[in-house]
């Protein structure tokens, strides 16, 4: 098949979350199985097209009221993968993807992905690569699958070509003014309440999920939840009307990258049944971070974005009580500016916790191999990766039982010894902090429960080779559906 993945962001250019990180890979062993996959970003301005090569320069790209906009386009070649950059000043000379440097979201961010979702498309007309599939990500190509079905619909060159829509996280909709209406170039008989139009707003998301021939979202577990309103974000009932075309396909790992056996950022590797490298790794990190060096002391590590959606305020919350475990903390991470301040506040105040303000992908490799527990107990988490990430280390994951946290993590089970990890429900910081605690005492007193969770934990593989299977599956349903 050739496959147009179109998405606002991809590592190692771009990357604000785990969208980045499926746009890497996922391309990446689909191409290994066979098909023919041309990636398309857009080329913010923190990427150097010095490093790039030039690919056009004249792409037209109609864009309503605002007539024919013109960008260029570059290349590269990126593990097997054609990723392709639209370059357009106005709307992507800035620091921030989507946001300004005080996280206020850009007021034309409607244009901006409006315009980025027809420029991709028309780069495949402009580079006569006829997909099969359109594979689109979030809102900011949700227009995508909304003209394969409308306005491109007889459009001879994608008239075979069928639609995917992943949701990564409902939470982000691309929800704008109804004048938004005329950039897609679509008329008023598409504002309606069952494709378009929710509360008088325009709703990108919601019309990929009305107009896609299917519809992924990143784990069984979250493609359930986000038909509840306790996940839906006001959409539960409209998902739910198109349920019988969504899948739950769990996101894989690139055990290339995350592998202690030879992760180049680590002091020391180690590998199953190998394990002495994880105790030079947790020393190395305790003395990187500032902390005393103690082998008697577990080590509870947390990489994520300090935002509500990763239990930040449950963390913030439980904290007074947890200072007082037998214990050292160390965090990676940034956000939201009152929890940057409260944990380098803890960090200045206590000599237990430690934190790096930002992000290094180093760190977050040596925090993985380092620490012997890793938090993360998200208030709702679409797939999650750091879980998985801790997994293949040997670090056994705290989480929520939510979404892909549920479907990667079991609960250790005194009784029979069997778990990967600790896992609690209700999102409180008191349950939050009774399972830390739980954690703690079975590291300090069961050390031959600890290892044995360790080994099984290390044994499990969530590869991309395995999701990129189901996602084929679901390119031959939708091209079924198309025919």
């Amino acid at each position: 098949m050739k496959i147009l993945f179109c998405a606002s962001e991809m590592t190692p250019f771009a990357k604000t979350g785990g969208l980045a990180d499926v746009a890497a890979a996922l391309p990446k062993y689909l191409a290994k199985a066979g098909h023919e996959v041309m990636v398309v970003i857009p080329r913010y301005y923190t990427i150097d097209r010095n490093e790039l090569d030039f690919a056009l320069g004249n792409l037209g790209v109609p864009m309503g009221p605002l007539g024919t906009l013109w960008a260029g386009a570059y290349h590269t070649r990126h593990e097997g993968v054609d990723v392709y950059f639209i370059d357009y000043e106005e709307y992507f000379g800035r620091n921030g993807f989507y946001s300004d440097e005080n996280g206020f979201a850009y007021p034309d961010n409607d244009r901006r992905f409006i315009f980025f979702s027809r420029a991709a498309l028309e780069l495949a007309r402009a580079l006569d690569f006829r997909p099969d599939i359109v594979h689109a990500n979030d809102w900011h190509t949700a227009p995508q699958p909304i003209w394969l079905n409308t306005l491109l619909r007889h459009d001879p060159f994608f008239e075979r070509t069928a639609s995917i829509f992943t949701i990564h996280n409902l939470q982000h909709q691309g929800i704008f003014d109804k004048s938004a209406l005329a950039y897609l170039e679509l008329g008023e008989e598409h504002f309606n309440p069952f494709e378009l139009e929710a509360l008088g707003a325009l709703n990108l998301l919601k019309g990929a999920v009305y107009h896609a021939d299917k519809i992924t979202t990143v784990s069984p577990t979250y493609a359930k939840e986000i038909q509840t309103p306790e996940f839906g974000f006001g959409l539960q009932d409209h998902i739910r009307a198109h349920a019988y075309k969504l899948t739950g396909i769990l996101n894989g790992v690139d055990y290339d990258e995350w592998n202690p056996a030879h992760d180049p950022y680590l002091p020391a590797n180690y590998d199953r049944g190998a394990m002495e490298g994880k105790a030079i790794c947790k020393r190395e990190l305790q003395r990187e971070m500032g902390l005393e060096e103690r082998d008697d002391l577990p080590l509870i590590g947390f990489v994520g974005r300090f935002a509500e959606q990763k239990g930040i305020e449950l963390i913030a919350g439980a904290m007074p009580r947890m200072l007082h475990l037998s214990a050292q903390w160390v965090f990676l991470g940034s956000g939201e500016k009152w929890a940057e301040g409260f944990f380098s506040d803890l960090a200045g105040r206590y000599g237990q916790v430690a934190a790096y303000i930002g992000y290094s992908n180093p760190l977050s490799h040596r925090i993985e191999a380092g620490a012997d527990l890793f938090l993360m107990p998200s208030l709702f988490e679409p797939c999650g990766l750091n879980q998985i990430y801790s997994l293949r280390y040997g670090t056994l994951p705290i989480v929520r039982a939510v979404g892909g946290l549920d479907d990667t993590i079991e609960n250790y089970d005194p009784a029979t010894g069997r778990g990967n990890g600790f896992k609690f429900h209700d999102p409180t910081k008191e349950a939050l902090e009774g399972t830390v605690s739980w954690a703690v005492d079975t590291w300090l007193h069961n050390k031959e429960a600890i290892a044995r969770m360790q080994d099984y934990a290390m044994s499990l593989r969530f590869s991309w080779e395995r999701s990129a299977k189901e996602y084929e599956k679901v390119y031959e349903a939708a091209l079924e559906c198309k025919r």
